[in-house]
């Protein structure tokens, strides 16, 4: 059995730093870690998704919001900006955060699970069995 424990960013100090801000990135200043950020246009599909989701929380207080350790990328950062108490990171678990969501909604919640395409393969499963089975309403 072996067992590595990694550090993020390891040997490169901005991406020590800041782990959830390396993911990918566009052009940055390698001395600095500061990415170079296009100029602002419209909106982000990001943007938009977390400032509608906050729009309906204002109106729903059953409305919560999940992400496995990506808020910056899904939108859940700016949505707990609002809503601290209303937003939950478990981290790299996504077959947590489906499970966790799938019982918030067995409990009455709304919860709306945001994770990358790329990752939710880990809770595919969970999809499957924790919440199309049971028809729940996790979004």
């Amino acid at each position: 059995l072996l067992h590595l424990k990694t550090n993020k960013g390891y040997g490169y100090p901005p991406a020590e730093q800041a782990s959830d801000k390396m993911h990918g990135v566009a052009k940055f200043n390698l001395g600095t870690g500061a990415q170079i950020k296009a100029k602002p246009g419209n909106p982000s599909l990001t943007s938009i998704f977390a400032n509608s989701l906050i729009d309906a929380a204002t109106e729903d207080r059953t409305i919560v919001g999940i992400t496995a350790a990506m808020p910056g990328g899904t939108g859940m950062d700016i949505f707990g900006r609002r809503f601290p108490k209303r937003t939950f990171d478990v981290g790299i678990a996504e077959q947590h955060a489906v499970t966790m969501a799938a019982g918030m909604a067995c409990e009455g919640l709304k919860p709306f699970c945001c994770i990358y395409s790329t990752f939710m393969q880990r809770g595919y499963d969970q999809v499957v069995h924790d919440v199309a089975i049971q028809n729940l309403p996790a979004r």
